[in-house]
């Protein structure tokens, strides 16, 4: 007999619709999967003929026969064995035809225990988009496939495969799948305070600078000055995550299989730092699989690089693609995927290699030469991406005792928010479609919104010439500007946003 059931696979970051066809006729005993199956789903069938038998039905003894279809396109994982279960004992006569607008994710234990696997949201998805009105999933799972829940599809969380198949025989029916409440505000208090931190305005500022406009940030400093701590307080004051945004997020965590057990949609804004000794396959993502990286992982939130100079030269410039473009294709020979990288970079280093060049206190063993080859290890082309760079002083004693409160971050959110309604009611307009704040504006763009008084265009000529700065660095020094103004309340742009703007660029400071 032959029998068809619905499932879906992964190819990126969206599903596909996959039928697993299951034929039982004479001949040998033998058990074959084609349909270009990887290890996991060859894999399956040990699996799902323990389960069938340990769940008291009988296992066909004749020549089996499973296709995944399409036949051109790779699967992966142990996704189908819920599938490839229920068409065997349709084939077989065991239990009744599914119905063709039911659809099945889950992986197998030897005893029919349904187990978690990853990429359920995009699938579920890709699931009530073909118009499938019953999806099946593991319980761990339910969360985040509700998620995809419209006015046609309902999910149904199951914790073994006797669970769905008493489901579908309508013995015991499963109680479908509530979807869980989207509160992103609750985010902001598992992030730490910046009233932890003690003195440098100047970097306080540039941080507020960075969250109210989307800006990259390079943080410069001896140890101790406070960079890691500045970059992890920096989620506690963005603005909440939008419904698309998490959705986006979450899809790419529960493709990674990062994703906690029993979640809905990812709530906060990611927050990633990678040790310096990631690959650039690490940060860009790959495999045989093509899951995504530290750049995607990182899409909506911050990617923290700490030690900068001390990644290696590969690893750094794999960054300068997803910095301009907001998104990172994976080539391999097996295909290619592209993810979202729209990520605010926070990278931290010390001005030399003992960390103390240019300390008031202490000496510096490093010399000139060796000064010069640490800084140099971070490209041009990188830094020329770099919208704001901060050289941090070491916190005096009298900062560290003071009686007077640093800013909290709910203080320096009420600032990033006034700024980010202005840019949102800007880039409502038409022609301004997928811009939400001003570093994501193109250089056409930037002339439009980036409008100067005539003294200000005055300096930032002056300043073309004598820094000589790359078309890039104009844009991007105008995008700082804006936001500086955005912050101000100003409609033009000034000598003073001007001013601010450019006393933050990085090349000038980096390089000796």
């Amino acid at each position: 007999m032959y029998s068809v059931t619905r499932s879906f696979g992964l190819r990126g970051l969206s599903g596909f619709a996959v039928a697993v066809e299951a034929d039982v006729s004479g001949g040998l005993p033998a058990f074959s999967i084609v349909g270009l199956p990887d290890s996991a789903v060859r894999e399956s069938a040990d699996r799902v003929r323990a389960a069938i038998k340990n769940l008291g039905f009988k296992f066909p003894d004749r020549r089996i026969t499973v296709n995944l279809a399409p036949a051109d396109v790779r699967k992966t994982g142990p996704v189908y064995d819920l599938p490839l279960l229920l068409a065997l004992l349709t084939a077989s006569g065991q239990i009744e035809e599914v119905p063709s607008d039911t659809a099945f994710l889950g992986e197998l234990a030897l005893d029919g225990t349904l187990r978690p696997v990853s990429g359920v949201l995009p699938m579920a998805l890709a699931a009530a988009e073909s118009g499938i009105r019953a999806l099946y999933v593991p319980a761990e799972n339910a969360a985040e496939a509700a998620e995809a829940c419209g006015d046609g599809m309902t999910v149904y969380p199951a914790r073994t495969a006797r669970e769905v198949v008493d489901a579908l025989r309508g013995i015991a029916p499963i109680a479908p799948a509530a979807v869980i409440p989207f509160d992103p505000e609750d985010a902001w208090a598992q992030v730490p305070d910046f009233a932890d931190v003690m003195g440098q305005s100047l970097a306080r500022r540039a941080m507020v600078i960075a969250a109210a406009g989307g800006h990259n940030v390079l943080l410069i400093g001896a140890p101790g000055t406070g960079k890691s701590m500045l970059a992890k307080r920096l989620p506690g004051i963005l603005p909440p995550l939008t419904r698309e945004e998490a959705v986006e997020t979450t899809k790419i965590y529960s493709i990674a299989g990062q994703l906690p057990q029993g979640r809905g949609l990812v709530s906060a804004r990611p927050f990633r730092s990678p040790h310096h000794s990631a690959s650039s396959a690490a940060l860009a993502g790959g495999g045989a699989q093509f899951r995504p990286g530290e750049c995607s992982l990182a899409n909506c939130g911050v990617l923290f690089l700490d030690e900068l100079p001390e990644f290696s030269r590969e690893s750094l410039e794999v960054l300068r693609q997803p910095l301009e473009d907001g998104q990172i294709t994976v080539s391999r020979a097996a295909g290619s995927a592209t993810y979202p990288s729209r990520f605010q970079l926070v990278a931290a280093m010390n001005p030399c290699k003992c960390g103390y060049y240019g300390h008031p206190t202490r000496q510096c063993t490093c010399s000139p030469s060796a000064v010069r080859q640490y800084r140099s290890r971070v490209s041009g082309p990188l830094l020329d991406r770099i919208d704001l760079c901060v050289e941090m002083d070491p916190i005096a004693f009298d900062e560290l005792h003071t009686a007077a409160p640093s800013e909290s971050s709910a203080e320096l959110r009420k600032q990033v928010l006034a700024a980010r309604a202005i840019q949102a009611k800007r880039y409502a307009a038409p022609g301004f479609e997928g811009i939400h704040c001003n570093a994501q504006l193109t250089a056409g763009q930037v002339r439009r919104i980036c409008r100067m008084t005539p003294a200000a265009e005055r300096l930032l000529r002056a300043s073309y010439d004598a820094l000589g700065l790359s078309a890039r660095a104009h844009d991007r020094i105008l995008r700082v500007a804006r936001t500086v103004a955005d912050l101000s309340g100003k409609q033009l742009l000034d000598e003073d946003a001007l001013l601010e703007a450019l006393q933050y660029r990085a090349q000038e400071k980096v390089e000796v």
